[in-house]
């Protein structure tokens, strides 16, 4: 049998990452974050990660521009950044969203 480990993170004592993020949930391929309350922003820095992001929008509204392409976050979308692509968000609107990376984003310093 496999790992069968629980694990479980109080939202209250979850951990925040460099970037203002909350570390919720993770395993050894992929975890969860939480960016809640962002304020309205410009352009962030483009940037090319190493691992897959997906991710929901729980309130807010923002414009995320992968590889050239623009879409328009509004609560209950949800989109992907596929590994490798070169991409930036601007946050239009106070912005509380879900996002989880495979691999997890913070192991062995991805997030800088």
């Amino acid at each position: 049998m496999g790992d069968t480990t629980i694990k479980k993170v109080s939202g209250g004592q979850s951990p925040r990452g460099p970037g203002g993020q909350r570390y919720l949930a993770s395993g050894k391929r992929v975890s969860m974050r939480l960016w809640a309350d962002e304020p309205p922003t410009d352009d962030k820095p483009k940037a090319a990660r190493d691992y897959e992001t997906v991710g929901y929008v729980i309130a807010g509204r923002a414009e995320l521009v992968v590889e050239g392409q623009t879409v328009r976050l509004e609560p209950g979308d949800s989109w992907l950044v596929p590994a490798g692509a070169e991409h930036t968000y601007r946050i239009l609107e106070t912005f509380t969203a879900i996002e989880a990376t495979a691999p997890p984003a913070q192991v062995h310093g991805r997030e800088g």
